[in-house]
């Protein structure tokens, strides 16, 4: 049998060759490899720079600088949207303690056009009775209302219910006494009574007469009685404020003043689980509970833009919702402008898009003011835009017709507020709003054409509310008392549309 040669030598002697070549070769590329070149990415915020690539590298000193200013701008655009509703709240409590000089529990009367123009989309229709409680310094406060045809509540700093009264309330319209503690503060009720406790150690709270006779809402206004829990054995009078003559206007302010205003009022309040991640925020922001607010140049600059931003976004957010829940019907542009649950919570997440969009144009949250029971509460529709899709300008003329037979079981009125200060457009005529209680021109066939513009139609001016050209306008209809026609879809308001005259 031939066997073959076993050739040892020649491939140990190729192996070894080989092993060495690689040896050498990874000697000699092992640095290249390792040594990349700076990368520069080009994204929306700017050009970010690393020492090497992206992924293997560090930010250079020049994007270290950037990203950090970015992360505090978004941070404070976000934190705008965020503390939109108790930086509103804060600036109406300010007016009521500085330029009205009303203390806590002192009552406000807004009862004509120049009383309710600072107010967030006031309804120009009905008186509203308003006061503010700092609980921190009075204790539990105790609200007794009238019983009649009110409409009444009680809000958190952050503009959440606590408690509805009157009409919508647990009361029914029949009066009621109300005890309203703060946060850590012991109350009970008086038999019969209702306890309401409160988060912030600040609290809204209001109501409206919604009779039309003057006399009958100032008969409930006399019969309110508000006073310290402290003093229930011997009760104050309460006080009313005269602001006639006053202009006054609670719209959050613009620039560095609106930090001002968010720092100042977070100081007076708790904070609260639900807004740690905000206070973080805002901390490198120079924004923080316990210390003064005294930005750097630096910081001062970026929150001023961030302000601008911020509202700039709030607006977006606002007049061109993308809320699925604000669809009102289809074929117009009139959406529900309230479409927040009252306690600004939905299942998995709290409201912020929802709240930011109500709280930046309006003012207040009360489940009377979402609820579905017909011939109760109310609905709030808003519109910033015409027939035609265009925004709703002061320079133009316009007419909405409110078909016949509005479902409501006490009126309907259709307000007309500016966009700069989302208050009642404050106009020469010094009338905002026209509704079911005036003495209205109507159509053959029931309807009502309403004119919005700078100039009346002739023989139409109880009709017409006027406009000011050079500032866009938006409009409310709201129906009191709404009846099964609105919530089941068969009566629907049309769009504004241009007309000339």
């Amino acid at each position: 049998m031939h066997y073959a040669a076993t050739p040892t030598k020649p491939p140990l002697l190729k192996l070894m060759k080989r092993t060495a070549a690689l040896t050498l070769a990874c000697a000699f590329t092992w640095p290249v490899a390792s040594i990349q070149a700076q990368e520069t990415l080009d994204t929306r915020i700017g050009k970010l720079s690393f020492t090497q690539d992206f992924a293997n590298g560090y930010p250079t000193d020049e994007t270290v600088e950037l990203l950090y200013d970015e992360i505090d701008f978004q941070r404070a655009c976000q934190a705008y949207l965020w503390s939109i509703p108790i930086v509103s709240f804060a600036e109406w409590q300010k007016a009521h303690e500085v330029t009205f000089k009303a203390e806590s529990g002192d009552v406000v009367v807004y009862d004509n056009y120049l009383a309710k123009l600072g107010i967030l989309t006031a309804n120009a229709t009905t008186p509203y009775i308003i006061s503010f409680f700092n609980l921190e310094k009075t204790g539990p406060m105790v609200v007794k209302m009238p019983a009649g045809a009110v409409a009444g509540f009680a809000d958190d700093m952050w503009q959440r219910p606590l408690i509805d009264m009157g009409q919508t309330g647990p009361d029914k319209g029949k009066g009621g006494i109300y005890v309203i503690a703060g946060p850590g503060q012991e109350a009970v009720a008086p038999e019969g009574g209702y306890l309401a406790k409160s988060p912030t150690n600040n609290v809204f709270w209001g109501f409206r007469a919604l009779d039309k006779d003057p006399a009958k809402a100032k008969v409930l206004l006399e019969q309110l009685e508000i006073y310290p829990l402290s003093e229930s054995d011997n009760p104050p009078r309460k006080k009313i404020v005269d602001i006639s003559g006053i202009r006054w206007s609670q719209t959050p302010p613009r620039g560095i003043e609106y930090w001002k205003s968010l720092h100042a009022i977070i100081q007076r309040e708790p904070v609260h689980e639900r807004d740690r991640f905000f206070m973080a925020m805002l901390k490198p922001l120079g924004i923080e509970k316990g210390t003064p607010f005294a930005p750097d140049e630096h910081q001062a600059k970026l929150l001023t833009e961030a302000a601008l931003v911020g509202e700039a976004m709030a607006k977006t957010n606002d007049f061109e919702k993308r809320l699925a829940a604000a669809h009102y019907a289809d074929g117009t542009h009139w959406h529900f402008a309230l479409v927040i649950d009252p306690s600004q919570r939905a299942e998995f997440y709290d409201q912020l898009d929802g709240r930011a969009s109500w709280f930046y144009e309006a003012v207040t949250t009360s489940s009377g003011m979402v609820t579905k029971t017909p011939g109760v509460g109310q609905v709030y529709l808003g519109t910033y835009k015409d027939k035609d899709g265009d925004w709703l300008d002061g320079a133009k003329s316009y007419r909405l017709r409110v078909p016949a037979n509005a479902p409501v079981e006490q009126f309907w009125s259709m307000t007309v507020y500016d966009v700069g200060a989302r208050c009642l457009i404050d106009n020469p005529s010094q009338q905002a709003d026209r509704s079911s209680r005036m003495d209205l021109k109507t159509n053959d066939d029931g309807s009502v054409d309403l004119y919005v513009g700078p100039k009346a139609p002739t023989g139409q001016e109880g009709n017409w509310v006027e406009t000011v050209p050079g500032r866009a306008w938006f409009s409310y209809f709201r129906l009191y008392g709404p009846k099964k026609e609105h919530f089941d879809g068969s009566w629907v308001l049309p769009d504004f549309e241009k007309a000339e005259w």
